[in-house]
This record gives C-alpha cells, sequence and structure tokens, in this order.
C-alpha cells in the first residue's frame, strides 16, 4: 500500500477546503465532487505537474501506466476517497485493491494508482485510515444516471445499441470468469456500469467497482454455510439485481459465476426499461422481492415504440434461470448476443 507523509499533509489541505492531494508522489488539485455513497466519496481531480513535465510526455502519473490508452489528454481522473473506521473496513479496500490489480480489460475500470494513509483522530492516541483510488474518469456517468435522464425524456436505447452495450459487459465479465480461479464481480447493475457516448458509434460501456467482487466457486455443505452466504450477499449484492441463490441457498449447493448471469440478464432488461425485472414488486401491497426473484416472475413494461423485438425478451428470460445449474454461462451468452448483433444492428 502506497501512502507518504506527504499524502498526509496533502490530506489536510483536502478536508479544510484546500484543493490538493497526493497519491504516494503524484499531486492531484480537486476541481468538484462527482458522486458520494457510504463512506466513498468520488471526485473530479487533476493532476499537477511540475513545470518541466508534462502529461503527454510521460511525465507524473503517466509513467506509471503500462496501457498508454489510460493516460488523460488534459491531466484529469477521477479519485474515490474511503473514510476507513475500523479494521475490518481497512481489510475491505485492502480486498478491493488487491482484486482490482487482477483484470486487465478495456471493459473494466482500471485502478491506476492507490494510497492509504493513516490520520490522527483528535482522540488521544486514536488512529484512523483513509484510502485514495485513482481511476480514469468517465464524465457521462453511469448507465443508472442515464436511464433517469432518458426516462425523463422518454427515450430509450435503440435495439442496436443495447446489444452492443451489453455485449461489453459480456467482454468484461468473461474476462473476469476466465481467471483461474474464476471471479464473480456480485454486483453487476446499471449503478455500476459507465457510459461514455461516442459520435457515430454505440456508447462505451465499462464495469466498475470491484468491492464486491470474489472468487466465484464456493461449496456450500450446510445450513450455517448457506446462511452466512445469504448474509453476505445481502450486505454486498444489490438486491433488484442479486440471483436466487442468494437469496435461497440450498444447505448443497456449488456457486459458481453465474451468479454473475442472472445479474446480467436484470442489467440487459434495465438497458432496456431502465430499471430491474424485479422492481415493480416493491410498488405492490403485499408485494415481495425475494419471491418475485425466486420465482423469476419477470414483468414487461410497454417499453418504446417500435417495442424491442421479442428475441431480446427470450434472450433475458433465458438468462433469468431460477436454477443456477440450467442457467448459461458468459461463453453462451456472447455466441448468442453476436448472433443477434449480426441480426438486427443491420
Amino acid at each position: 500500500m502506497g501512502c507518504t507523509f506527504s499524502g498526509l499533509n496533502a490530506l489536510y489541505d483536502a478536508v479544510n477546503g484546500g484543493g490538493d492531494v497526493w497519491i504516494n508522489e503524484n499531486r492531484f488539485r480537486i476541481v468538484r465532487q462527482l458522486g458520494e455513497g457510504g463512506f466513498a466519496y468520488v471526485y473530479l481531480v487533476k493532476e499537477v505537474l511540475a513545470d518541466t513535465s508534462s502529461a503527454s510526455d510521460g511525465g507524473g502519473i503517466a509513467k506509471k501506466f503500462k496501457d498508454s490508452s489510460h493516460v488523460s489528454d488534459d491531466g484529469t481522473y477521477a479519485m474515490k476517497k474511503v473514510l476507513i473506521q475500523n479494521s475490518e473496513q481497512l481489510e475491505l479496500v485492502r480486498e478491493e485493491i488487491r482484486v482490482s490489480s487482477l483484470f486487465s480489460h478495456p471493459n473494466l475500470l482500471p485502478l491506476l494508482d492507490h494510497a492509504i494513509i493513516a490520520v490522527k483522530t483528535t482522540q488521544e492516541g486514536s488512529w484512523k485510515h483513509e484510502a485514495y483510488l485513482l481511476f480514469p474518469v468517465h464524465l457521462d456517468g453511469t448507465l443508472l444516471d442515464n436511464a433517469k435522464t432518458m426516462k425523463a425524456k422518454k427515450e430509450f436505447f435503440s435495439t442496436s445499441d443495447v446489444l452492443q452495450i451489453f455485449r461489453q459487459l459480456c467482454a468484461g465479465l468473461k474476462h473476469m470468469h476466465s481467471l483461474e480461479p474464476p471471479y464473480a464481480h456480485n454486483d453487476v447493475k446499471p449503478g455500476n456500469v459507465l457510459i461514455t457516448h461516442r459520435k457515430g458509434q454505440s456508447p462505451l460501456a465499462i464495469l466498475m467497482d470491484f468491492g464486491s467482487a470474489r472468487p466465484a466457486r464456493k461449496q456450500i455443505r450446510s445450513r450455517s454455510e448457506a446462511l452466512q452466504l445469504q448474509e453476505w450477499a445481502s450486505e454486498h449484492c444489490s438486491a433488484p439485481f442479486r440471483a436466487p441463490e442468494f437469496w435461497d441457498c440450498p444447505s448443497h449447493a456449488d456457486i459458481d459465476e453465474r451468479t454473475d448471469v442472472w445479474s446480467l440478464g436484470c442489467t440487459l432488461y434495465a438497458i432496456m426499461y431502465g430499471v430491474s425485472p424485479f422492481e415493480y414488486a416493491l410498488g405492490e401491497s403485499g408485494g415481495s422481492l425475494q419471491l418475485a426473484i425466486v420465482n423469476a416472475q419477470v414483468k414487461w413494461p410497454a417499453g418504446p415504440n417500435p417495442q424491442y423485438p421479442e428475441a431480446l425478451r427470450q434472450f433475458v428470460t433465458w438468462m433469468l434461470q431460477p436454477q443456477a445449474t440450467v442457467r448459461p454461462r458468459i461463453d453462451d451468452i456472447i455466441i448468442h448476443v453476436d448472433k443477434l448483433i449480426s441480426k438486427f444492428s443491420q
């Protein structure tokens, strides 16, 4: 974990209304806040370079990057600041950093640099930590942000864009599922998909937030193990996109990366209609999100006019198999989505 004394000094500057933060030997100026959630804040930052160097000539943070595509043309990046209150939270952040470093794919958000800094609190002898994680910036927001904007304007993605966005998510997940051992993201949802609009092309989709990513395969052999998994999932996997086996796990089960395939099916539906296929249950009197998910009770809205082809609905239904053992794997899904793209992207 990189942490420096200069980082500690800069931390106080940032907290007290100054604008600079050091991540190891590189200095960044906070431009504005982009978002927040839980104990984390995301800022747009701009690298402050020494007079003698520039990002374009490989100066500053750019020297650290193996992939030149990660270098920002204008020196701006996204910085996630995590407030760490206890040793459990510290371990979670360290695990997120470790897991993020395993992946290298154009549709997975790369962690460019990080620092964890110990901070003295006002209480005598008490310490806490703060983590700074640096990422490329994507200012068009998440799929969730875009869905809200489009809903207000009564707009929908075209069939072609739906399939292209989805295909990119599949590519990123295939990279994770192909590792040894395979990793599951465990929280695939519109809020974790960054979208960048491109003139004359389908939007670029990038999966982010690997705080819940873990080795995908787990043997459950007792009731206590099943309950433990359900408890973990309730904390780490967003309810409307959570696979049935995370809600009601049998005492004897083999969990694998197809938990992500369920979430992918929900996300494909959300790319089309802006919400999870099961969120309607939250608005019904006596409705149960868990029952709707475990029984795969999908409701189809009227949607855009003309509506999406029936083949897309069938594709979603295919992924939303309540029994994980008959649910398709990512390779099967990629074969199918490629066929749909060739059929509907003429």
